[in-house]
């Protein structure tokens, strides 16, 4: 189906009728990755067209489906990505020397908030161990982006929880029009198709994400600066002023928040009225879930770019090793990226490392380690 032309109210008429095509033997279809008109696709799948009767053709277009699928994968997708984003702060915690006190479970417990508990939890987890973490000349107090990691991410951990929860709500009820109660013989009509309730859900999951890799890139941008960096050198290079080391990686980081702020303004407030103002609101839901997926492909970059990097800070302090669970998300990152001696290009690495963090190998190996993260 095509991605754009619902407004997510009443509902996702638009590609749902495209999908509704293929099992009456019409439209397009995807078969072993061949692109087929429907009835061929049916065909070769060994599928009967249906032939539908009273009622089925709405039942099949009506409600906001398409939206529901893709929040629900979203859900899947943030809680996978926002653990990614703690792992990337463990390693670039250890390799700058951070003071640990801002992660003790006391400290987290006196505020509340469950996500934050969860958060530091994590970052202890994973960090536990470390030789780099024993280090003397730590900080009293460290800067934000260091320090705050538990409670931005504890916000976004809680905020999904709640967009989970509109979500599950949507997955098991009924959002057709009418509806229909055959043992009571009633027929209500009302707008159960709105969008609403999902695109609140993944509007605040995509200013979520953004929070999270703005922290991210600011982390980053502490491992490239000689003023920040707790002795390493300028971009993590040795031959700074006759190399760039990973100084351009900081502006892709950079260009990417940029996008995600502009992709953040909502577009559940962007109500267009339709059907000659029968549908006089609309969620623009579906907008709202195409703009979060990209939101988080590009949140997927801006970690690699950090694990990149804190792999390369890793290289500069050895002989001390890092946590079990760092150093198991390193021999990943090492796996596919190779230490930056001299300068090379750094899209084929990037590009690398974020098609490795969308797969889940870095978490796999990390919870491999560790132990399951909340």
């Amino acid at each position: 189906m095509c991605e754009k032309g619902s407004v997510g109210a009443c509902g996702d008429l638009s590609p749902m009728a495209q999908m509704a095509l293929v099992p009456m033997g019409e439209g397009e279809a995807f078969y072993k990755g061949e692109r087929l008109p429907g009835a061929e696709a049916l065909k070769r799948a060994g599928i009967k067209p249906l032939v539908l009767h009273a009622r089925d053709g709405l039942a099949m277009i009506n409600g906001s489906n398409v939206i529901a699928g893709m929040s629900a994968l979203t859900v899947h997708d943030v809680h996978r990505w926002l653990k990614m984003s703690e792992i990337a702060a463990a390693l670039t915690l250890e390799v700058l020397n951070a003071n640990m006190k801002a992660y003790d479970e006391r400290l987290h417990k006196t505020r509340g908030y469950p996500g934050s508990l969860e958060s530091a939890a994590n970052v202890r987890r994973i960090t536990e161990g470390s030789e780099l973490l024993a280090q003397p000349g730590k900080k009293v107090q460290d800067a934000y982006s260091l320090r705050s990691t538990p409670q931005v991410v504890g916000a976004a951990r809680d905020a999904l929880k709640w967009a989970r929860y509109m979500v599950e709500i949507e997955l098991n009820g009924a959002a057709d029009n009418p509806v229909f109660f055959p043992d009571e013989k009633l027929v209500l009509t009302g707008a159960n198709f709105q969008g609403v309730p999902m695109a609140f859900a993944l509007e605040l999951l995509g200013t979520a994400v953004t929070t999270v890799a703005v922290l991210s890139e600011r982390r980053h941008n502490r491992l490239m600066n000689p003023h920040l960096n707790a002795g390493l050198p300028a971009f993590l290079t040795k031959g700074a002023g006759m190399f760039s080391g990973l100084m351009l990686s900081q502006y892709t980081a950079g260009a990417l928040i940029c996008e995600n702020r502009i992709l953040s303004h909502p577009a559940a407030t962007g109500s267009i009225p339709a059907a000659a103002d029968q549908e006089d609101f609309v969620s623009m839901g579906m907008t709202t879930a195409l703009k979060t997926r990209q939101i988080i492909d590009n949140a997927q970059a801006v970690l690699a770019i950090e694990l990149i990097a804190g792999a390369q800070a890793a290289d500069f302090r050895k002989p001390h090793k890092p946590g079990p669970g760092t150093q198991a998300a390193y021999e990943v990152i090492r796996k596919h990226v190779a230490h930056l001696e001299a300068d090379r290009p750094l899209y084929g690495d990037i590009n690398k490392m974020k098609e490795v963090v969308e797969s889940g190998e870095i978490l796999d190996a990390v919870e491999a380690a560790v132990g399951t993260l909340a």
